[in-house]
């Protein structure tokens, strides 16, 4: 068709509709059966981009659009990875500022793109105003980062590429999705297991993953997992993990995509049981299939969190090598470097098992540590298995763990450190048990573990001054008392014996009082 030609005609509209909706019906039907057959994540994310492909590549044609434009795909679409029903992020470039007679054009193939099934996100822009909002605006950026050419004018393409690079700051766009993750965390209460969370935005979740391919990609780090373990940013090990979680959430929306027939990415409980089935997991006379699934994903969203956490720490170091001085030794076993807490080498836990507690001690001792280096993580998540039978029954560590209890600052924030790398579950078997088990009633919002957690917070502001206009009289109560920590002892246990069957307040009241009675706590202090 030749560029002065008219839009295409009502009735030619409707016929290209027709016939494009039934070509993306038959194409994803197909794609969902072969994915039935053999769950496979890969070919139906590119297989479904493919399709996609192929439909703007003919429409483009249909409506005779101008060499000099160019059709570019971004984000997740741009990725060459679409689930079943994502939206389909498009950038309509342009050479200058579109003519009465070609933005009537992109109004109808917009249009039509609706119209047959398409979830369309759409921008169009000349090449400099791709440029200024991508300054402006992180999102913009992030999405163009991943821009992929589908047709039309490749060579401003290329040159739109080009300069889009020149002006990206690998350090400063790291600092902005880094605050763009913490300000996603905050709308999702700091969680993973809240009993119905987002698998693509909640914390742990497949934006987390996407977050650290963005920067990567930024970085010039390259675009798969095994390109970070080549620049030394994680281990061959991380990298293998980091992909088994990946293909895990992969399988999760997809199969919630299925479902419900849309774009849906919240794991409801009227969902659960059904990726339960679809994921082989079965009822058993403790738990539902809804619950054991739960379970995985929970322990899935950990593992997610805890990898980014390692490459944001990394990504720092290497963004930023030069911002601190060097390590400050604080102990034989530990030091600080850049704020963080520091393991001396690998080792220390090895050759100290107690400093597996000690570390969170420090942490809540000294102010000026804000967290822990990506090196001293590792070396926590492979030394947990140390904390034994013997480790437990060790008067040095039971006394550690008590001091834990009782420091001014950071109890609740170590204590969720502790779950987080799984130190508190190998020192409280109990808690093991409990670590995302679901709770199916009016009353809770969160698993088991963390709202332990949650009420061991609100009780911890009981006796922080700062937070006495809250509840006066419980603050007034509390601080009165000569031992305010065995309060914490009693929020730790109050659900723990949930999910074992028979009544738990009970079997609960039994796991605290042989904890007291194991660390020493005097008669009256157990009693209460």
């Amino acid at each position: 068709m030749p560029e002065t030609a008219s839009i295409i005609p009502l009735d030619a509209a409707r016929e290209l509709i027709a016939r494009y909706k039934g070509r993306l019906k038959a194409g994803s039907e197909a794609l969902r059966a072969a994915y039935e057959a053999r769950p496979l994540t890969d070919p139906i994310l590119k297989g479904r981009s493919h399709l996609v492909d192929g439909v703007l590549l003919d429409l483009w044609k249909d409506f005779g659009l101008p060499a000099s434009a160019t059709l570019v795909a971004v984000g997740g679409y741009g990725r060459g990875e679409l689930f079943p029903c994502s939206d389909v992020d498009l950038l309509f470039l342009l050479e200058d500022q579109p003519d009465e007679d070609l933005q009537e054009r992109l109004t109808q193939m917009i249009g039509l793109l609706w119209d047959v099934g398409l979830d369309i996100g759409h921008s169009v822009r000349t090449e400099a105003e791709c440029l200024e909002e991508a300054a402006l605006d992180v999102t913009v950026m992030t999405n163009l980062l991943e821009a992929r050419f589908l047709c039309g004018n490749r060579a401003l393409y290329e040159q739109f590429e080009q300069h889009l690079r020149e002006r990206l700051n690998p350090g400063q766009f790291f600092k902005a999705k880094r605050l763009e993750q913490e300000q996603r965390y905050t709308r999702h209460n700091e969680t993973p297991y809240s009993l119905e969370p987002n698998c693509k935005e909640s914390p742990g979740g497949l934006r987390d993953l996407q977050l650290i391919g963005w920067v990567s990609r930024a970085a010039g780090f390259g675009t798969h997992w095994r390109d970070l373990a080549k620049h030394s940013l994680i281990t061959d090990e991380e990298a293998t993990e980091l992909r088994e979680v990946e293909r895990f959430l992969q399988h999760t929306r997809i199969r919630l995509h299925h479902i419900t027939g849309r774009r849906e990415d919240r794991l409801l409980f009227d969902h659960q049981d059904k990726l339960a089935r679809q994921f082989g997991y079965e009822s058993n006379d403790v738990r539902r299939a809804s619950e054991v699934f739960m379970q995985e994903y929970y322990r899935t969203a950990k593992k997610v969190t805890q990898l980014n956490t390692i490459l944001l720490l990394n990504f720092g170091v290497e963004f930023f090598p030069n911002r601190y001085p060097a390590a400050i030794n604080i102990n034989e076993r530990f030091q600080c470097v850049r704020e963080l807490l520091d393991v001396r080498d690998e080792g220390v836990f090895d050759r100290h098992p107690s400093a597996l507690l000690e570390c969170f001690l420090l942490l809540e001792q000294r102010s000026e540590l804000k967290g822990m280096t990506a090196r001293t993580l590792r070396a926590l998540w492979r030394g947990r298995k140390l904390i034994n039978a013997e480790f437990r029954q060790n008067p040095a560590n039971k006394a550690l763990f008590l001091r834990l209890l009782q420091q001014k600052r950071g109890v609740v924030h170590e204590l969720r450190r502790m779950n987080q790398y799984g130190i508190l579950s190998f020192y409280l078997p109990a808690w093991r048990r409990i670590v995302g088990q679901m709770q199916h009633d009016l009353f809770h919002v969160y698993t088991v573990d963390q709202h332990i957690l949650q009420v061991l917070r609100n009780v911890r502001r009981f006796v922080v001054a700062e937070h006495a206009h809250e509840y006066p009289l419980l603050t007034r109560l509390c601080t009165s008392f000569e031992k305010p920590w065995l309060i914490y002892i009693a929020a730790l246990f109050h659900d723990i014996a949930k999910g074992r069957g028979g009544d738990h307040s009970k079997l609960g009241m039994k796991d605290a009082r042989d904890f007291c009675e194991s660390h020493g706590l005097e008669p009256a202090d157990t009693d209460l």
